[in-house]
């Protein structure tokens, strides 16, 4: 590996008086001889027309087997502002850890290669972090204000991964995976060494360690154009990005990941608890929170039909809208606040869920022998009858098992049981003493 940057030419930089920039754009690439000199050159451009601080961009090859080494090479050679790291092993999450571990630069930022995000967002999105305003800032694509031009495969992917993080991680930033972020090097350098993915998803680890420390982090709407030459193997990525998310929450949840507090504790949750066992209120809030699950589960196989088969478009959107239904449910319908044993909830939901996998399944298979060719219509409407059945199903289970509370433990003496009769849902959870204020695939 190349030494990095803020190694290199020690000596020199002290006798010319060396005064480290203020931000440093880091822009990992992989095989992009075709792109690179056409988006470092127009970034400099507005980096030395329109961006009032100094900066410094940074080219880190991981892993290239074609001429990408070679023109990050000259550009480093042809403009002052510019460095190239080369990393022998690829990995975004890898290269940006690398750098960032070793930059001198108050501010850490990073971008695609392709620019897909407007260039007009980068200074909205390190200068809170400058004056100090926050600690940590995201473009995001998601949130009111942004303009996306993309496909609608893109889109539903994007839109179910961040719902997935929201449930399973309790995730509140918007947009995990835009490739375009900012963070101050005094909190990197704390965070870096808890991060373990070397790939895509070292993006939403920093993000979901960051919210867990309690660090401040600004949402910026960009304008963002889909790169349709993106070579991103997407099926590859989503795998990998649901075994970070299953390693965070069993992680998290048995804390076996330990995140430190890097701001003032801000006010817990009051504590986790129930309603009261009121069985028609809570049948209708369920048959509510089902009819939303139902149409987006409908919104999401629709939006995923188009590029998978029938059987994994419905296990994907089932996924997703189980992950949702058992949060929601556990708030909504169940009175259940805090984290304490929201993973075993999930655990059990997905459980509860696989009568609404096998249903469908089942139904879908008894579709397809009697008409081999179906339509849209006639799949719909049997996944909407195996749904309606599994829903019941999934009522009970929910209510006798799924978030059923634990029983008090026995003792003989009537003050300690009325002391211990709290139930267990009730109890505060270390895990919630830490309440922090969210590339493209």
């Amino acid at each position: 590996m190349t030494p990095p940057h803020s190694l290199l030419d020690h000596e020199a930089q002290a006798l010319q008086g060396y005064r480290p920039p203020q931000v440093e754009i880091v822009i990992p690439v992989r095989d992009e001889e075709r792109d690179l000199d056409r988006s470092v050159r127009r970034l400099l451009r507005y980096l030395r027309t329109r961006f009032p601080f100094p900066s410094r961009v940074i080219i880190a090859d991981n892993g290239s087997t074609d001429r990408t080494w070679v023109v990050a090479a000259a550009l480093e050679q042809e403009f002052a502002e510019v460095r190239a790291v080369r990393l022998e092993e690829p990995g975004r999450g890898r290269a940006l850890r690398t750098l960032w571990s070793a930059s001198d630069a108050d501010v850490l930022a990073y971008m695609d290669v392709d620019l897909s995000t407007d260039l007009n967002a980068l200074l909205p999105l390190v200068a809170p972090l400058l004056s100090g305003h926050s600690d940590l800032a995201i473009g995001t694509r998601l949130a009111r204000g942004a303009r996306v031009i993309r496909g609608p495969r893109r889109e539903v992917i994007s839109r179910c991964y961040n719902v997935l993080l929201h449930a399973t991680l309790g995730a509140r930033f918007s947009d995990a995976q835009c490739g375009f972020k900012a963070m101050r090097a005094d909190k990197a350098r704390l965070l870096l060494p808890l991060t373990r993915d070397t790939a895509w998803f070292f993006d939403t680890e920093l993000l979901i360690l960051a919210e867990r420390a309690g660090l401040r982090i600004h949402e910026v709407p960009v304008d963002w154009v889909d790169d349709s030459d993106s070579r991103v193997d997407i099926l590859a990525t989503a795998r990998a990005d649901l075994r970070g998310i299953a390693r965070m929450a069993w992680g998290l949840s048995r804390d076996t990941i330990q995140v430190p507090s890097l701001r003032d504790a801000s006010p817990g949750q009051a504590p986790a608890g129930a309603r009261g066992v009121d069985l028609p209120g809570q049948v209708l809030r369920f048959i509510a929170v089902g009819v939303a699950s139902t149409l987006a589960y409908l919104l999401i196989y629709l939006g995923l039909r188009g590029f998978m088969a029938a059987q994994a478009a419905n296990a994907v959107s089932l996924l997703v809208t189980a992950v949702g239904n058992t949060a929601v449910n556990r708030r909504f319908t169940f009175g259940i606040r805090g984290r304490a044993d929201s993973a075993r909830h999930q655990a059990r939901g997905l459980i509860a869920f696989g009568t609404g996998l096998l249903l469908t399944s089942a139904a879908l298979d008894a579709l397809h022998m009697i008409s081999p060719r179906p339509s849209r219509t006639a799949e719909v409407t049997v996944l909407l009858i195996a749904n309606l059945a599994a829903t019941v199903v999934r009522f009970v289970l929910y209510r006798r098992w799924v978030f059923r509370r634990k029983a008090p433990p026995a003792t003989s003496q009537p003050a300690t049981a009325a002391a211990n009769s709290r139930p267990a849902d009730l109890q505060p959870s270390p895990s919630t003493l830490l309440q922090p204020e969210g590339t493209d695939r």
